[in-house]
């Protein structure tokens, strides 16, 4: 056992600032904020100043710097809004200027941040000179989002609790170290042999971190439906840190549950998976009271997770607990996916949670990921890894989507395409959008509703995390992709008697297992008819509606907004085009492990129905040497 050192850590950190930045800095206190050390000067400027003196700091202490700026020095917030507008060009387009009280921050929102940021960042500069204010640029969204706007406002309103939350995580994480690291183990609580209610507890000696948590979408049963937290090494008292790698609900749908029953610790994700969890979280809410179905949760809850998330970067290393780096990494499933990257000690252990990922470009997404200096233990999806699951390329998969659709329209009739609002929305109107333009796909009203839109504007809001193409299209040509000519959304229920008996089209609705949300309602008005199609282009979870649809069953039965079972007959066509999907297929899953720039010597196999688990977990052990499992739930697997 290692005692904690007579001198606290802390307090060392503290002395090293003060020890390297000369006295004119005035600075006036040092706080552990979060992972990140912030330091309040009466001379913000000393970024700039004494930049090389903060550079010699970082590197000895081993953690992120942000300066702050000293209450006593800042210039009025209705005077520093009228110097930093006169600062910036109006060609920035600024939308909003708030200021945060508590962290000193002059939060500036604009349609072309590049020019508030300015040339080497020399505006940046001007406004910290003139008003002592740390301005934070922010990107207004080219469409409106509701969610963005109510999450930046929560960050807000709440920036006292938020600096609460801030203070209590940096002294978790600086604490310090009582044993030697080592023992380094994993327990599934879910998503082991299933596809749901992903959540995989990691402990060392010193901590404790929870990889997402999530719901099992097609399960009304609590057991079966949330993470088991009743498991005997989960102490909600004791995590340190939840690891959230997307917004889809079978990875974040649980978490405000946790922060409901007394945790208070950080959650960490991608910039673009804050607003986009979010947004799911309410609406699985929003959805639950419709069906009278019991809340595990409420929007206090989720605010409360809004006020503990801490969005992080792709490639910025962490400090998360006294012996656990995190950084993220792109996966390529959807919008601010991530792959996870667990560093423990000094190079003791290296953990890669892959979550969901797509190891191959799309039009919405680059490729997963695969350079990690250090990996001994990868934990990977196994949702298309049996061997019959090889998906056709990009380029086949939109052909076919083209000619089934061209021939439900020549037929007369119309096209229901269910999709998750987060990711195949976005990619299937890019292609829809695409193939109209040049002609191979029949024009028609292209229908879109439910969530896409909002989660759309969320997309718009983050370029730098989309594809090449899409992003140069947003950022260096004015062109926003997703807004089409062909597109019409729907605004109001209203409007769909008038579509259902209009001309050919293709609707385009949440949600995408048609477990509730608009594509329900158009289902049942359109699955008779034989001219209409529809096409399943996402995974389909055991249980949910949209898996007995695939099947080709000729009756499946609704409970309908009045809370009657109603039986609806499936006389429509039934299609489902693999290849859109933001998993790997087994080629994919095999060549990503293969690739990795470091060989691994543990595989975990998880998120996939059993039998797709164990297969895989059986032919990486045999083809490729490599001790490779798939532990069931509850199951604890020690790697160190």
């Amino acid at each position: 056992m290692k005692m904690p050192s007579m001198i606290n850590k802390q307090e060392e950190i503290r002395r090293t600032v003060l020890e390297h930045i000369p006295k004119e800095a005035e600075i006036t206190r040092v706080e552990f904020e979060g992972p990140s050390l912030a330091i309040y000067t009466k001379r913000p400027e000393i970024r700039i100043t004494h930049n090389r003196a903060i550079t010699d700091i970082v590197n000895i202490i081993k953690k992120r710097i942000v300066i702050r700026s000293d209450p006593q020095v800042r210039m009025n917030e209705a005077e520093a809004k009228k110097v930093i507008m006169s600062i910036l060009p109006r060609e920035a387009e600024v939308t909003n200027i708030l200021f945060d009280l508590t962290l000193g921050e002059a939060i500036i929102e604009a349609k072309k941040p590049g020019l508030v940021i300015g040339k080497n960042g020399m505006t940046l500069q001007q406004i910290i000179m003139k008003t002592k204010w740390i301005p934070r640029v922010l990107r207004s969204p080219p469409m409106a989002s509701k969610i963005i706007a109510h999450v930046r406002h929560s960050l807000y309103s709440g920036s006292k609790e938020r600096e609460r939350i801030l203070r209590n995580i940096g002294e978790r994480i600086s604490r310090p170290l009582i044993y030697d690291v080592g023992d380094v183990r994993i327990t599934m609580l879910g998503g082991a042999r299933e596809v749901g209610r992903s959540s995989i507890l990691v402990e060392t000696r010193e901590s404790k971190v929870l990889l997402d948590c999530g719901i099992n979408p097609g399960s009304t049963r609590p057991f079966e439906a949330f993470p088991r937290f009743d498991a005997g090494q989960f102490d909600i008292d004791m995590l340190d840190a939840v690891v959230i790698s997307h917004a889809h609900l079978d990875h974040c749908g649980f978490l405000p549950f946790l922060y409901k029953y007394g945790y208070d610790g950080p959650t960490y994700c991608s910039v673009p998976n804050l607003s986009l969890m979010t947004l799911l979280q309410l609406d699985y809410l929003d959805v639950l009271s419709k069906q009278g179905s019991a809340l595990p949760y409420d929007q206090k809850d989720v605010r409360s997770s809004v006020l503990h998330t801490i969005p992080l970067r792709f490639g910025v290393v962490t400090d998360i607990s006294p012996d656990i780096r995190l950084t993220l990494h792109n996966a390529g499933h959807i919008l601010g996916s991530s792959i996870v990257h667990l560093h423990i000690g000094e190079g003791f252990h290296n953990i890669v949670y892959t979550g969901d990922f797509k190891y191959g470009k799309t039009m919405l997404l680059e490729s997963a990921s695969i350079n990690f200096p250090r990996v001994e233990t990868v934990i990977t999806e196994s949702t298309y890894s049996a061997p019959d699951d090889v998906m056709p390329s990009r380029m086949e998969a939109e052909k076919r989507l083209v000619s089934i659709i061209n021939e439900a329209l020549s037929r007369g009739g119309k096209v229901l395409i269910p999709v998750p609002a987060v990711g195949r929305a976005q990619e299937i109107m890019l292609i829809l959008d695409e193939y109209m333009r040049r002609g191979e796909l029949i024009e028609a009203p292209v229908f879109i509703e439910g969530m896409i839109s909002e989660a759309t504007a969320i997309h718009t809001a983050y370029p730098e995390y989309l594809s090449r193409e899409v992003r140069n299209a947003i950022l260096n040509q004015g062109i926003n992709p997703f807004e089409s000519e062909y597109f019409t959304v729907v605004e109001h229920p209203s409007a769909r008697d008038e579509i259902i008996e209009g001309s050919p089209s293709i609707i385009v609705a949440t949600s995408g297992m048609l477990e509730g949300g608009p594509i329900i309602e158009y289902f049942q008005q359109l699955a008779h008819d034989k001219r209409n199609a529809i096409i399943f282009v996402s995974y389909q979870i055991e249980g949910t509606l949209g898996r007995r649809v695939q099947k080709g069953m000729p009756e499946v039965s609704i409970i309908n907004s009045e809370g009657k079972i109603k039986v609806i007959k499936c006389g429509l066509e039934v299609h489902t085009v693999e290849g859109f999907s933001g998993h790997s297929d087994r080629r994919q899953i095999i060549n990503y492990l293969r690739r990795l720039s470091s060989k691994p010597e543990n595989i975990i196999v998880c998120h996939g129905e059993r039998t797709k688990c164990i297969g895989l977990a059986e032919y990486l052990q045999r083809r490729h040497k490599v001790n490779a499992l798939a532990p069931d739930i509850f199951e604890t697997i020690r790697l160190r």
